[in-house]
């Protein structure tokens, strides 16, 4: 029903179900990136003329739409960086390296795992991990536990893991963490596509975008700064854009945020068309979006347990459109191998996620992860694909 507004389904016959990784693109998303390049390319807040200034207001909404989309006080609160991955680096040496301890949980992408070993911390070694049960579940009486022992910390969970697809309680774990003194990180990259966010209500101190997995282009997000940090924040990069005066003698001062978290050339068409991916979120509706997948997950889960030899790590309640499976004696890597000579697309490995894969004892899984935009032919082909490639392993 949706596919019609998706490029990418008129050109291709992939059954896509890899979700996770990145979404498909409306073509408002497309056009918007057109028309940057074909009809207004320039600069963004340096020059003066006619196609400069377009391009500089057509920036601008976007951060203003967003603002108003993940209901932030202000737009001075919004800054476009290039996704998850660099939000979380930006505010792991810009702030929270000044933190005796950083608290994440078991199922973390590496993403906001990578960067706090880059400070030198360790479990144990200011790094804490919070644990989760056999069901994958966050454990909250451990996470308290290690609050009472860490208070003031910083603490950067994933809303939504991106392995398993488990939606945690943020808001619990936001407010009891601030019960403890401490600043919470939330990484959005596989909410935002499926829940309405209030970054107010939530009450984060951070709350991290990327574009691609939000149906918006690749090399674009955004990072969400509560006002209160705005100031004690330092600029991650430096450069053009960022300064109010350079002096050699004098030394450089900074524009205030976001311009001086916001240096050299930014992906300009890609903020631009991110815009367009926000607009069509609300024209179809987090209602709409969240019942569908719902019912799709539970019509994948019901089909997948028809197959033979089936393993699951985890159940599907508190879970957002995603699967992950492996099949006894089978090496998923040559499962997916099968399915993309029949055209169907899932992801296979440890998805930037070995240290859960780890504890689990494996070295990862198949991951089936849906969007709003697949149907039940979609799982019905996957299904059928399955079937020939256990067969044809198996023989």
């Amino acid at each position: 029903m949706y596919k019609k507004d998706f490029p990418y389904f008129q050109n291709s016959k992939t059954v896509y179900l890899d979700n996770g990784a990145t979404t498909q693109k409306p073509q408002s998303v497309v056009d918007a990136t057109v028309d940057y390049y074909t009809k207004y390319c320039s600069n963004t807040h340096r020059s003066g003329f006619g196609d400069a200034a377009t391009a500089t207001t057509e920036f601008e909404n976007t951060r203003i739409a967003l603002q108003k989309f993940i209901n932030a006080n202000k737009k001075e609160e919004i800054i476009f960086t290039k996704g998850v991955t660099e939000s979380i680096n930006f505010i792991a040496l810009s702030f929270a390296i000044n933190f005796k301890t950083v608290i994440i949980s078991s199922l973390e992408h590496h993403a906001n795992i990578v960067p706090w070993h880059m400070q030198g911390r360790l479990k144990g070694s200011g790094l804490e991990v919070v644990n989760c049960n056999s069901n994958l579940d966050f454990d909250f009486k451990h996470f308290e536990e290690i609050l009472k022992q860490n208070p003031n910390s910083f603490v950067s969970i994933a809303h939504v893991t991106n392995a398993f697809g488990k939606v945690h309680d943020i808001k619990r774990i936001i407010s009891l963490a601030h019960s403890y003194d401490c600043v919470v990180m939330v990484d959005g990259a596989q909410s935002l596509s499926s829940f309405k966010i209030d970054v107010q209500k939530l009450d984060c101190d951070f709350f991290v975008i990327s574009g691609h997995k939000t149906f918006g282009p690749t090399g674009v997000g955004a990072i969400y700064i509560k006002d209160k940090f705005l100031d004690i924040v330092e600029p991650y990069q430096t450069g053009g854009a960022t300064i109010h005066t350079v002096d050699f003698e004098k030394g450089t001062t900074f524009l205030n945020s976001p311009y001086k978290f916001e240096a050299g050339t930014q992906n300009i068409a890609g903020v631009i068309a991110f815009k367009e991916s926000l607009k069509y979120i609300e024209n179809i509706g987090y209602e709409t979006i969240q019942t569908r997948k719902n019912e799709l997950l539970k019509y994948l889960d019901d089909e997948l347990k028809k197959l033979p030899d089936i393993i699951f790590y985890n159940d599907i309640k508190d879970c957002s459109g995603t699967r992950s499976f492996n099949f006894t004696g089978i090496v998923h890597d040559d499962i997916s191998i099968l399915l993309d000579k029949m055209k169907v697309a899932v992801r296979v490995g440890h998805h930037c996620a070995m240290p859960i894969m780890n504890k689990l004892n494996i070295k990862g899984t198949i991951r089936v992860s849906l969007a709003f935009y697949n149907d039940f032919e979609d799982i019905d082909k996957l299904i059928i694909a399955l079937k020939r490639a256990l067969s044809m392993l198996k023989d």
